[in-house]
């Protein structure tokens, strides 16, 4: 896919993907990232993310992968006008993070709705990263993570940070746990991480679907040194698996979401727990690289 022929192409599937779930797609507002970015998509992954809560969609985004050659995905967006320049220190983070650990490949999150969300920094599988080295060696880094260095490492995450996200729009950021065995995500293990980082106890239907999961993330904010979310999440190829029959909306996206490679849709759905909330989502791969299968694949 190249040329404006390609991102028509896209645009196409991105309006189709919006339409499954009756949130509004406007060309004015896909069309700007859609050539500032159209270098990448032939090659690269794009992947459909939904969040869904109580029955509703609550947010509908379009992701995709950005080699390093193109460098600081929000510099590059804000070189088309697609982001103001902020003075906020989570500016300097992706920066810092660059210039001291190998990079694989980048990624944005765009909201159909709201624009350029996320930037995604990709560590190779091959040389996970230690949250107690990040902690120490990334300056711009906030304090919250070396606040629970001992317990990631308690719970054997040390090593298993697989990326990096940088949410510029919430000034939030996650860290990345892939590849996860039964034992990282077992009843007992995974409430004894809950509590630990001082979230609710969740449901039992999010239970249950944590015992599923091979990877988890939390989310961290730039003034406290709270977790202010955990998620978890699991690859699949089933539109039905236990998040559809919590979320039907999920099910049906899962299940129709537009794609371009061989054999079934590649699906990662999560489930999110936060002080308030608990809540479902989708990642549903439109184009998907041997590198991003790679990256989500199951524990074991």
């Amino acid at each position: 896919m190249s040329g404006e022929a390609g991102i028509e192409r896209l645009y196409v599937a991105v309006e189709e993907a919006a339409g499954l779930l009756g949130v509004a797609c406007s060309r004015d507002a896909m069309w700007p990232v859609l050539t500032a970015f159209q270098d990448v998509f032939a090659d690269g992954s794009v992947v459909f993310n939904i969040v869904t809560s109580g029955g509703h969609v609550a947010d509908l985004s379009f992701d995709f992968s950005v080699p390093p050659a193109v460098g600081d995905p929000y510099t590059h967006a804000l070189a088309h006008g697609l982001v103001d320049e902020t003075d906020h220190p989570i500016r300097a983070l992706f920066a810092d993070i660059q210039e001291r650990f190998p990079i694989q490949s980048y990624g944005v999150d765009h909201r159909i709705s709201g624009g350029f969300n996320k930037a995604y920094v990709f560590f190779p599988l091959t040389d996970l990263q230690d949250p107690a080295r990040l902690a120490a060696a990334v300056p711009s880094l906030p304090s919250g993570l070396a606040e629970h260095v001992r317990t990631l490492a308690d719970h054997g995450l040390a090593n298993k940070v697989s990326a990096i996200a940088i949410d510029y729009a919430r000034r939030t950021w996650n860290l990345y746990f892939n590849g996860l065995s039964p034992e990282h995500v077992s009843r007992e293990a995974a409430l004894s991480l809950i509590r630990e980082f001082g979230l609710p106890e969740p449901s039992e239907q999010l239970l249950s679907f944590i015992e599923t999961s091979s990877a988890l993330y939390p989310t961290f904010g730039w003034d406290s040194t709270k977790v202010e979310r955990l998620s978890f999440s699991t690859r699949t190829t089933d539109p039905a698996a236990l998040p559809a029959r919590i979320e039907p909306k999920l099910g049906e996206f899962a299940a129709n979401a537009p794609y371009t490679y061989d054999g079934d849709r590649v699906l990662v759905y999560a489930g999110a727990l936060s002080a308030s909330e608990e809540y479902y989502k989708l990642a549903a791969y439109h184009q998907l690289t041997a590198a991003a299968h790679d990256r989500i694949r199951s524990a074991g």
